[in-house]
């Protein structure tokens, strides 16, 4: 008997109060991987078994997802009085009691399929909020013959871009969250894997990149990133992570860029093939069937498994697509977190710079919630220069736990080089090569003390540090411990430009130990490259 986990449960559970209490059409969210397909089969077989003539329609845009949610329903409930309305599956069974039908199909077909009392639509947040749509004309049809039509939404995205969140503003089709569970929560009750990032050395340069309906330009943005140089670098940083994982799935930018990405992959002695909305739906199965089964190595894409994949073997994500979309980079996110035999994490590598612009996995507020500059919404108070360390809202000019002033930036611009931050914003210590470091002058605010920032590059990627050669306490202590780790000479330096006209008596950093802290990396520890003995010498920055 299959036992539905607490979120599961929950969900339905959650319906049936929001129902009791008020008339709305509500919204459940769910991450994804987190078994919406098997809430949408326990709500339509109790809610039949409740009601034996209730009809129900389960609504959605991509064939794959239809079937999914339409096996899953068979699977708890076997002679369910079900079908399939979709010229994708090839079958029109539009008077079945339970109707799982694709929209581009059933969008101008409501008096064909007649009275309908709830309507389910999986992936939420792909309804435009416009009646001319192919959703808006079904609503409009099924509630001209049932004005009483219940309206039921689920996603793991409730927002929607440039139209902001789903149940709020004018024309929302939703009117409110009647359950939600976050990715966090699920990662740590371990229904969803764990996900880890690397710094990578290649990335993207947008400018001149335009934008239209809110995202970058396809076309535009498939011409800046798809550069043969560019490529190359980029999947040989993929094929030298994914080394020892089993399936890799990149996120291209355009249909050339997915064919491309292919061929890169392949000449690195990888087996690969791409997927695109041109790709025939024969062959689209057959790849994916193979890929599931692990008999391919890597998959590029084009805008076609950012929904309805479930492929669980997936242990690296490739982001080779920048957008400006939290929505779309969830979902992106989301198909390397499903739970598979022997995946301890999934690996994903962030050449795009999304990370940067939305934030850690399970920390993301979408653009229209945010303010100022667009960027992610979460910053660190600094303990290095004086704050707390609180991760506050990005828009705060002072800390409220401290009393830190934040020092105004200007907007930040989109750079040719891909960020390097945390997945999660809390996580697991890694060790970093350290290809160069460089010691700069920070001057102190508000009174506070000048100190040294030092900046770590792995490639492209950068980590900072603090250090205090005039403060006192612990902070000293600790600037202190890294000169003479370092192989620095007695007396210890004073002051910040002490530090750095004696710089040159520093050995090299050969490593790091970055930790996830909030939307940034800190630093936890330190190994140096050895100059005069040959033991390096590790140290805890902290």
């Amino acid at each position: 008997m299959l036992i539905p986990r607490p979120h599961q449960r929950g969900a339905c559970d959650a319906l049936y109060e929001y129902w009791g209490e008020k008339p709305g059409s509500p919204l459940i969210v769910i991450p994804t991987a987190g078994g919406k397909s098997l809430i949408l089969a326990m709500i339509c077989k109790e809610l039949i078994e409740s009601y034996p003539d209730m009809r129900i329609l389960i609504v959605t845009h991509v064939r794959e997802l239809i079937l999914s949610n339409f096996r899953e329903l068979i699977g708890i409930w076997p002679f369910a009085p079900a079908g399939i309305y979709s010229a994708g599956v090839g079958r029109r069974d539009a008077h079945a009691q339970i109707v799982f039908g694709g929209v581009q199909t059933i969008g101008g077909k409501a008096d064909h399929i007649g009275h309908i009392d709830l309507v389910m639509v999986d992936e939420a947040h792909l309804m435009p909020r416009k009646s001319e749509t192919q959703y808006g004309q079904l609503l409009t049809g099924l509630r001209a013959i049932n004005p009483d039509l219940k309206l039921v939404g689920l996603t793991a995205t409730p927002y929607r871009l440039g139209e902001g969140s789903l149940h709020e503003g004018e024309g929302a089709l939703f009117d409110d969250i009647c359950y939600e569970v976050s990715i966090a929560d699920m990662i740590d009750q371990g229904f969803l894997c764990k996900p880890i990032s690397k710094g990578m050395a290649a990335g993207y340069d947008l400018t001149g990149v335009g934008k239209q309906g809110g995202d970058y330009k396809q076309g535009a943005l498939q011409a800046a990133v798809d550069k043969a140089d560019v490529n190359s670098a980029v999947a040989s940083e993929i094929a030298a992570y994914g080394r020892g994982r089993r399936a890799w799935l990149l996120f291209c930018s355009g249909v050339e860029h997915a064919y491309h990405m292919r061929d890169e992959i392949r000449a690195r002695g990888f087996s690969c093939e791409a997927v695109s909305g041109e790709t025939p739906t024969a062959e689209r199965d057959r790849i994916l069937a193979d890929f599931k089964a692990g008999k391919i190595r890597a998959v590029t894409n084009n805008s076609v498994m950012t929904t309805g994949t479930n492929v669980p073997i997936i242990d690296l994500v490739a982001f080779c697509r920048p957008t400006l979309s939290a929505g779309l980079y969830v979902q992106m996110a989301g198909r390397g977190l499903r739970l598979y035999p022997g995946k301890d994490n999934c690996l994903f590598l962030d050449f795009a710079g999304v990370v940067r612009k939305h934030g850690p996995i399970d920390a993301i507020v979408p653009p229209h919630m945010r303010s100022g500059s667009g960027e992610a919404p979460v910053k660190q108070c600094p303990q290095e220069t004086g704050g707390c360390g609180s991760l506050v809202h990005a828009s705060l000019r002072s800390c409220p736990d401290c009393g830190y002033e934040f020092p105004v930036n200007d907007e930040p611009k989109i750079s040719a080089q891909s960020e390097d931050v945390p997945m999660l914003s809390r996580g697991d210590a890694t060790w970093r090569p350290v290809t160069k470091r460089v010691f700069r002058f920070h001057e102190g605010k508000n009174g506070k003390q000048d100190s040294v920032k030092c900046t770590y590059f792995q490639g492209l990627s950068q980590f900072n540090e603090w250090l205090g050669p005039a403060h006192g306490g612990g902070f000293k202590g600790k600037t202190d411990r890294y000169w003479r780790d370092h192989g620095g000479h007695r007396p210890f330096p004073k002051t910040p430009l002490e530090w750095l006209e004696r710089q040159s008596e520093l050995q090299d950093t050969a490593e790091i130990s970055v930790k996830p802290d909030g939307k940034y990396w800190s630093v936890t520890a330190y190994r140096v490259s050895p100059k005069a003995n040959e033991n390096t010498i590790y140290q805890e920055a902290a």
